[in-house]
């Protein structure tokens, strides 16, 4: 396995993420394409703010072994991402439409 075949793994753990919560949570959903956005980039961006603890992609694949442990954290981490983008971003969205109504 490859970093960049891990970093696409686990894109699609977020997009899968925010699609599982928008299905089962249907106040929070954006429909299947603003669910799918939303999973990829908050995916990214929780790999990308917490992948500096030492679970990104290249830590993961580092010395040509495959650590297991820091791969769980790394999916455990996407799915998150997807989760909270678009928990955080449906917040946003009620609150700017409360304010435009008043």
């Amino acid at each position: 396995m490859t970093g960049t075949l891990i970093s696409l793994i686990s894109v699609f753990i977020g997009i899968l993420g925010a699609n599982l919560f928008g299905f089962f949570k249907k106040k929070y959903s954006f429909g299947f394409t603003g669910n799918t956005l939303i999973g990829v980039f908050g995916s990214i961006l929780f790999i990308k703010v917490f992948g500096r603890l030492g679970f990104n992609p290249w830590y993961i694949m580092q010395n040509e072994t495959f650590n297991s442990w820091l791969f769980v954290i790394n999916c455990l981490v996407s799915f998150l991402g997807g989760v909270l983008g678009l928990y955080f971003l449906k917040k946003i969205y009620f609150i700017m439409n409360k304010k435009a109504a008043n």
